[in-house]
């Protein structure tokens, strides 16, 4: 439960068993949407239940944006020293060791958007860094390519992975492409998964050279879409499902349905504080039960270096 409550100048936030302050709920953060701090604040607090699932037991990495949207932000590993004792800390890093904030409850979800911040998060879990428990494909439009041509790429990974023996989930990411997310069992480390998923991308591009890249370099893509792996790495994130984009009408990293890339009106930006609830309310959270897949990439590294054999005797 949770609620605000003025004391002068002052409001005062309750969430669970925490109360904290909140400073200038009335601040103007997205003004083309008409969206406050306050309203920042209260949407967290609306769709925790929901999004803790996907960030708990996780470390966190805080964009904050106090100028509002289009405003200068910046990126912080580290827990401030004025951030309440009841949100845990985790140490992790290997060069760069930082001391990363890890929600547990909706108070530290609540909290932590106080500071006006939106959520990228690690995709292993605290518990066993080195080994991911998501495997992710980051769809990057080029200036020129249309979504039409993100929206093909997504069902054809999706297939591509179903034949290799994964279940594969689709997000909006709030900004300008698609993810496209598996669940794994955390057996393999982060150098196996980079290195298969370095290997489903090729194979796309490869099928798909006209349209699709996995050229890092943006002046060799020639407009193409990037399928960028690279995420898949240690201390490497991704930005969280139900996470606010620091963008022009607070648009919200969104779990889809795959039928939704049926709609030629989809947009990477579609959804956001002002109708999000709308949509949940007419459909459950499509990544509710994404841990129940979680797969062995033994078997589909076995199909996947099939395939590659396979393909390239086609080339030859």
């Amino acid at each position: 439960m949770w609620r605000p409550r003025r004391n002068g100048y002052h409001f005062w936030m309750k969430v669970g068993m925490h109360s904290f302050e909140i400073s200038h709920r009335d601040k103007l953060l997205f003004p083309d949407a008409g969206l406050t701090k306050g309203d920042l604040v209260d949407y967290y607090a609306r769709i925790a239940d929901v999004m803790l699932p996907h960030i708990a037991n996780r470390a966190l990495t805080l964009y904050r944006f106090p100028e509002g949207a289009g405003g200068t932000g910046f990126f912080q590993k580290n827990a401030s020293d004025y951030f309440p004792d009841w949100i845990e800390r985790a140490r992790l890093g290997k060069e760069d060791v930082a001391n990363y904030c890890v929600c547990r409850n909706p108070a530290d979800l609540v909290y932590l958007a106080s500071q006006v911040s939106t959520f990228h998060i690690w995709l292993s879990r605290v518990d066993r860094p080195d080994h991911p428990d998501r495997l992710i494909f980051d769809l990057d439009p080029g200036p020129d390519t249309t979504f039409d041509v993100v929206r093909a790429a997504a069902k054809m990974l999706s297939e591509l992975l179903l034949d290799l023996g994964l279940v594969a989930f689709l997000m909006s990411t709030g900004s300008r492409g698609l993810h496209v997310v598996a669940p794994l069992d955390r057996r393999a480390d982060f150098a196996a998964v980079r290195d298969f998923a370095h290997g489903v991308a090729d194979l796309l591009a490869a099928r798909t050279p006209d349209q699709l890249t996995t050229e890092q370099r943006k002046s060799k893509r020639g407009g193409r879409l990037f399928i960028d792996t690279y995420r898949n790495a240690y201390g490497q994130t991704a930005i969280a499902p139900y996470a606010v984009r620091a963008k022009s009408g607070a648009p919200i990293a969104t779990p889809l349905e795959w039928d939704a890339l049926d709609d030629a009106k989809l947009r990477s930006d579609r959804y956001g504080i002002k109708n999000i609830f709308r949509r949940l309310g007419q459909k459950q959270d499509p990544w509710q039960d994404i841990d129940h897949h979680a797969a062995n990439l033994k078997v589909p590294r076995q199909r996947l270096d099939r395939l590659q054999r396979r393909d390239a005797r086609r080339r030859a």
